[in-house]
């Protein structure tokens, strides 16, 4: 699965861009300009720590999401230490792209711009202290609507109306806080029908509306924000950490092995970079 090297900068910098440029898309479609404007199709965008590639070393649907996704990005430290590895000799980054650092700088960038920002996922609760959260940071950003979807699956109906709603207030980014597969999917599935930026970026709506606490700053640098993630919900986490980080460490040795052994060749079906340091050329069209 091909996950860019950003900073975190650099990383906002592609999510607003990329909802400016669909914005203008749908304008020209909108007023008639069609030879100017390219299929209106939206772009996901995934936040991917070690438990996300690991769960989708053994899903294949959620391998296909985030293979054919617009933009993964590395959430987690040791996915960026194991990009180093994989990459040596190439200058990376050095620290994650964070979900909640993506969001926040997502929206201090589009102060001023007019894009319309959608919150998907949660409580309305949360949704609620995020959205006053929000204001009081940047109080120029334009959040456009929000919804908390029932736990359940959804029916096809409910779906739908759930995009009509994302459409109808005019969202250029779309915000989903779900919960790793579900959110990956869905942001998938919303840009695949919509002209819109989405991001599936797990707990960020928790961490910045107060709801949770979130790992020292050493920790999260040391790559050691899962312990304090399981030490806070142990009974929720512990088969996620101690299955996922294995098979995870697996995975990038694996990879590793097969890099370094003359005519070796990655399994049949599934891409030799799990942690892609460069843009693939797909990415650099769509």
């Amino acid at each position: 699965m091909p996950v860019t090297a950003h900073t975190r900068e650099g990383a906002a910098n592609r999510v607003v861009h990329r909802a400016l440029h669909l914005r203008d898309a749908r304008e020209a479609h909108r007023t008639g300009d069609v030879g100017a404007a390219p299929a209106l199709k939206g772009s996901d965008v995934h936040l991917c720590n070690a438990y996300t590639l690991a769960l989708a070393d053994r899903d294949p649907n959620l391998h296909e999401t985030l293979r054919t996704a617009f933009l993964n990005l590395a959430d987690g430290q040791p996915v960026v230490w194991a990009n180093q590895l994989l990459h040596r000799g190439t200058a990376l980054p050095r620290r994650r792209v964070y979900g909640p650092d993506l969001m926040l700088d997502s929206l201090s960038m589009s102060e001023g711009t007019g894009l319309r920002h959608y919150l998907l996922g949660s409580t309305p609760e949360v949704l609620a202290a995020l959205q006053r959260e929000v204001r009081r940071r940047f109080p120029r950003v334009l959040i456009a609507g929000a919804c908390s979807p029932p736990f359940r699956s959804l029916t096809a109906q409910e779906l739908h109306e759930q995009e009509d709603d994302i459409l109808a207030v005019g969202a250029d980014i779309v915000w989903v806080g779900l919960g790793t597969p579900l959110q990956d999917h869905r942001a998938a599935e919303l840009s695949a029908a919509l002209p819109v930026v989405t991001v599936a970026v797990g707990a960020a709506f928790d961490f910045i509306a107060g709801n949770k606490r979130q790992a020292p700053t050493w920790m999260q640098n040391g790559g050691l924000e899962w312990m304090f993630r399981l030490a806070c919900e142990p009974r929720r986490l512990w088969r996620r950490y101690l299955f996922g980080n294995a098979r995870f460490v697996g995975g990038v040795v694996r990879q590793a092995t097969f890099q370094t052994v003359p005519g070796a060749s990655a399994p049949t079906g599934r891409p030799p970079e799990v942690g892609a340091a460069l843009v693939s050329r797909r990415e650099r069209t769509r």
